[in-house]
């Protein structure tokens, strides 16, 4: 392959880690200073946030996520891999779908989206818990099956720990999601008061965030290494 075209999908590949990564850290902050500012409060959880003023972020931030995650290829599948990273981003990419078109449950208990309707106001909480659950596991796999797999080790280290804080975050999200709904007395009005899924939440996607904003930084190292080599030769780099 031509050096002009290999520095061309590189610099594609830049581009579209970028902005899952921007994405990531913006709608939890967009979030956050917009619930303190305009309702004084926090939601209970992000995807709360559906059912406010901010649904057109939180839906068009979600599906954005989702576009780009499924036109991502990444790498061919590597010998020990079970999924390559272009299956992986789809699968991603959809759940991401999933989360912003399928609402939690609705504090008025009505209709008010076409999903409800065809799914059911009461079925539809369940295809958005799962496609959060798939959500997360597919980012949690990125960072520690796909990233840190042949990072350098500082880049390694930042990739593992976004990981393990994503998984963190997922345990979080499910043991709290589940008091709120489910449960009662103390455990649940804690989970409310201190918004814990919010926050659970937020810190999954905050680490998701970083880990691909490193990762279009290690794009742009092996950019300005292949202009150095001045294409006389191929060099094998792990970022």
């Amino acid at each position: 392959m031509p050096d002009a075209q290999r520095t061309e999908m590189v610099l594609s590949y830049h581009r579209v880690r970028t902005a899952l990564g921007v994405l990531g850290m913006a709608l939890p902050m967009v979030l956050l200073f917009g619930g303190l500012f305009d309702f004084h409060r926090l939601e209970p959880s992000i995807s709360d946030f559906y059912h406010t003023t901010y649904r057109d972020i939180f839906v068009g931030t979600l599906c954005s996520i989702g576009v780009f995650l499924i036109c991502y290829r990444g790498y061919g599948r590597k010998p020990g891999d079970l999924i390559d990273d272009d299956w992986l981003g789809t699968i991603a990419g959809i759940s991401a779908f999933g989360v912003a078109l399928f609402p939690n449950e609705s504090p008025t208990a009505q209709i008010a989206t076409m999903t409800q309707k065809m799914v059911g106001i009461g079925i539809s909480p369940m295809f958005h818990y799962a496609s959060a659950l798939v959500f997360f596991t597919c980012l949690a796999i990125f960072c520690l099956a796909k990233f840190a797999r042949s990072a350098k080790p500082q880049r390694r280290r930042i990739y593992l720990g976004c990981g393990w804080v994503i998984v963190c975050s997922l345990i979080g999200i499910s043991i709290a999601s589940a008091v709120k709904v489910a449960g009662g007395g103390g455990p649940q009005q804690a989970v409310l008061n201190y918004n814990l899924v919010f926050w659970f939440e937020a810190v999954g996607i905050w680490a998701f965030g970083l880990s691909w904003l490193v990762k279009g930084k290690a794009d742009i190292a092996l950019v300005r290494l292949a202009g150095r080599s001045g294409g006389k030769h191929e060099e094998r780099v792990t970022f």
